[in-house]
């Protein structure tokens, strides 16, 4: 086991726990660091040089480091339920990603290296979703701009041949009375859309909840986007409210993916929400929310949520082949 697998695992189970999403991202962060390690045994006291590298996770780089299982990783790992296999295994299995952006909007990177990462981590597809134009502050693509990303992701695909594809698609706003912020003819010529709240979150529940019913059963929407819209790192932001019933439900008629946000300030929907979609019998989409190529590795923390809520790989769509999630675009059922 390399140092970064190790400390992906790591994350992974801390997740698993539910522990806090600080400690959970130092895993990452410090995963991200070891590239420029160079091979075979390191010191702690090295490692710890490195951007995001502490005590703790200079230990686990240096013990991985020899090939030995780091002892902190030893620990969870005996003392990690069952489930926690299937959620790893799970994550291993991922077919692909429904939810990153690049510096087309608010992203940190060109679409071809955030393909290339994706393709990297063994991924058969993942879907360019930058925001739609009401998102000014992250430079939302007018209908004009997403027409030429269109053109841009098929020239991408026709280069990078076989074996991965970079699907086409959108974060779209939903307005206040539950339509899309997009041109309905570019949403149709679109491989997936997430649909997102980003603006009135503290709405009264009522027209929140009207707002969102409406919007996944829209036929261009595949997947709802980090339904309550909370954070929960630094200053953090309340969850918006609305009735998560009639929400789930209409997804689950609709066949609306929820999505699983993987992003540690998000941990989108929160577990008592995510257990009662499951009880809704929806779907989920285990997304990223990826803005930077790094943060892709985020994904296997989201499997540890959905195997603790017993979803299986078929009720995954981030698990699905490429076929099939195609084949089901006018309704993920």
């Amino acid at each position: 086991m390399t140092p970064d697998e190790a400390l992906r695992l790591i994350a992974f189970l801390l997740e698993w726990r539910g522990a806090s999403p600080y400690r959970v991202r130092a895993f990452h962060t410090a995963a991200d660091a070891v590239g420029d390690l160079p091979p075979g045994p390191v010191e702690a006291a090295q490692a710890e040089r490195l951007p995001g590298v502490g005590p703790v996770t200079a230990e686990v780089i240096a013990q991985a480091s020899t090939g030995a299982t780091p002892r902190y990783l030893a620990r969870l790992q005996a003392d990690a339920a069952p489930g926690a296999r299937a959620g790893w295994d799970l994550a291993a299995a991922s077919t692909g990603d429904c939810h990153l952006h690049s510096d087309w909007s608010d992203g940190g990177s060109p679409l071809e290296r955030m393909a290339d990462a994706a393709r990297a981590l063994g991924h058969q597809w993942a879907v360019l979703t930058d925001h739609s134009p009401r998102l000014t502050i992250a430079h939302g693509l007018t209908a004009e701009r997403l027409a030429r990303q269109l053109d841009a992701v098929s020239e991408l695909n026709s280069a990078m041949g076989a074996g991965f594809r970079l699907l086409t698609g959108i974060e779209c706003d939903i307005l206040e009375d539950g339509s899309l912020d997009q041109d309905e003819e570019l949403l149709g010529r679109l491989d997936l859309v997430v649909a997102s709240v980003h603006s009135r979150l503290r709405s009264e529940p009522e027209p929140m909840t009207a707002r969102m019913v409406a919007a996944v059963r829209n036929p261009h929407v595949d997947v709802l986007g980090h339904c309550t819209g909370r954070i929960i790192t630094g200053r953090g932001r309340p969850p918006s409210r609305f009735d998560a019933r009639a929400v789930f439900a209409a997804c689950a008629e609709a066949g609306t993916a929820v999505e699983i946000n993987c992003r540690p300030e998000r941990r989108d929907p929160p577990d008592d929400l995510l257990a009662q979609a499951a009880a809704a019998g929806c779907l989920f989409a285990v997304d990223t929310d990826a803005h930077a190529p790094e943060q892709l590795h985020w994904q296997s923390t989201g499997y540890a949520r959905a195997a603790r809520v017993g979803l299986g790989a078929d009720r995954l769509i981030t698990n699905w082949p490429l076929g099939r999630l195609l084949s089901s675009r006018t309704g993920l059922a």
